[in-house]
């Protein structure tokens, strides 16, 4: 049983709002950053695909976050150390040997957001009753949306603002980093006092760390053991393979020059067009996606959705022939691009869901997860280099060519009709 002294509405909204806000800086706002300082496309989506690592390899280091603190000690421990490593990089901002200096202080913030995420969620449980779990995961994942906009939004457009400003890019995106940094520090003296004690957070006897140890085993056993593993598998690793080298590349494109073929908007509008817009059409997507699902089932929604995460990445190929000026056209080109994207991203969250189930769900998910966090980096880490080699143009329409392997890869899944509709009885 659990005892706290705050309501739940004391931490649920800003605990969930420190998970989000290091996995964007370490994802998106490192890229904008470092294409304002210089970087080549190539070694940004080369390095910056790296730091997905963390989260590719989650599940195989949670047990040790169970068998050594508890799990509020990780998560102000974690706070701390990310808060460190966003002053860290504002500090190495300044200096020669900023790129390598910057990048090993974004892999300690990225293995300390992860190790974050797997203690937030555990402590999430604990010191919550069922009920209450139910009552405020809406919150959690507004809050963790907020974190988003913010962050990819209105963090940009201030570094933005502040290069307009300063005429100093560097001391822009080095006073961003320190405002970030404290605000981390924040958090983490907020949280180290409010945060509950639940008795149930404690550290496992000898027998139980053993027990660990032994389920995590029979876990991977059992999730490649599952009927069809290898099509589960193959899905969850290519069904994003177009975004996964957008994603990457998209807010180089909205930056780099019209000479380079791209579309020439400034550190403001690009926050404002990817940041904003961008991940409004990425949240309603989502949410229509996932009353379709419940309306329906997956399986009925399957193909729409594959058809939706897939075509609008054509508004990538107009841009980059058409080069518009109207930052009205684009931000509806990104809107769309989005939008579908949501929507279609929703058969690929059920989907990893619906081959969760069983005994052992959770720690399915968490792998399921990883194979998601590593369908995301590989792909990306080549994506910079096949843009210098083909420009932009050609980039875009390889990345329609990769649709081909969504398409592949859903074919081979086997969906009950059932699974996804809202129990009408």
């Amino acid at each position: 049983m659990k005892t706290t002294k705050y309501a739940p509405w004391g931490w649920v909204p800003t605990l969930y709002f420190a998970e989000a806000l290091p996995y964007v800086a370490v994802m998106t706002i490192s890229t904008v950053m470092y294409k304002q300082l210089g970087i080549s496309n190539t070694d940004i989506a080369l390095y910056t695909s790296w730091l997905y690592l963390p989260w590719v390899i989650k599940p195989f280091w949670s047990p040790f976050i169970d068998l050594m603190k508890t799990k509020r000690w990780w998560i102000t421990t974690m706070q701390l150390l990310i808060g460190a490593s966003l002053a860290g990089v504002a500090l190495t901002l300044p200096l020669d040997g900023f790129f390598r200096a910057s990048l090993a202080l974004f892999w300690l913030m990225a293995f300390s957001s992860a190790t974050h995420d797997i203690a937030a969620d555990g402590f999430y449980m604990l010191a919550l009753t069922p009920h209450e779990q139910s009552l405020y995961v809406g919150i959690r994942s507004t809050f963790y949306r907020i974190a988003t906009i913010a962050g990819q939004g209105l963090l940009i457009m201030l570094a933005g603002w502040l290069e307009s400003t300063t005429g100093r890019i560097s001391y822009a995106w080095t006073l961003t980093f320190f405002l970030m940094g404290g605000l981390f520090i924040a958090l983490y003296l907020y949280h180290l006092y409010i945060l509950p004690r639940p008795t149930a957070d404690c550290i496992p006897s000898g027998m139980q760390g053993r027990n660990i140890w032994l389920g995590f085993g029979q876990t991977i056993v059992s999730f490649f053991t599952k009927p069809r593993a290898w099509a589960a598998v193959l899905f969850m690793l290519l069904y994003r393979l177009p975004e996964a080298q957008l994603a990457k590349l998209s807010n180089l494109f909205l930056i780099d020059a019209v000479s380079e073929g791209g579309l020439g908007l400034t550190t403001q509008e690009v926050g404002f067009v990817q940041g904003t817009v961008g991940v409004i059409g990425l949240l309603l997507g989502g949410i229509i996606g996932g009353i379709a699902a419940s309306r329906h089932g997956l399986k009925h929604w399957l193909w729409p959705m594959v058809w939706a995460i897939s075509l609008p990445d054509l508004v990538y190929v107009y841009l980059s022939y058409a080069q518009p000026d109207s930052l009205w056209v684009i931000s509806s080109c990104i809107f769309v691009e989005q939008l579908g994207y949501g929507f279609g991203f929703t058969a690929y969250m059920l989907y990893l869901i619906y081959y969760s189930q069983g005994e052992q769900r959770t720690a399915h998910y968490a792998i399921c997860t990883a194979f998601m966090a590593l369908g995301m980096m590989l792909p990306g880490m080549v994506a910079g280099k096949l843009q210098e080699l083909m420009g932009y143009e050609h980039f875009f329409i390889w990345v329609m060519v990769c649709c081909a392997a969504t398409f592949a890869v859903t074919a081979l899944l086997k969906i009950d009709p059932a699974f996804g509709k809202k129990d009408r009885t």
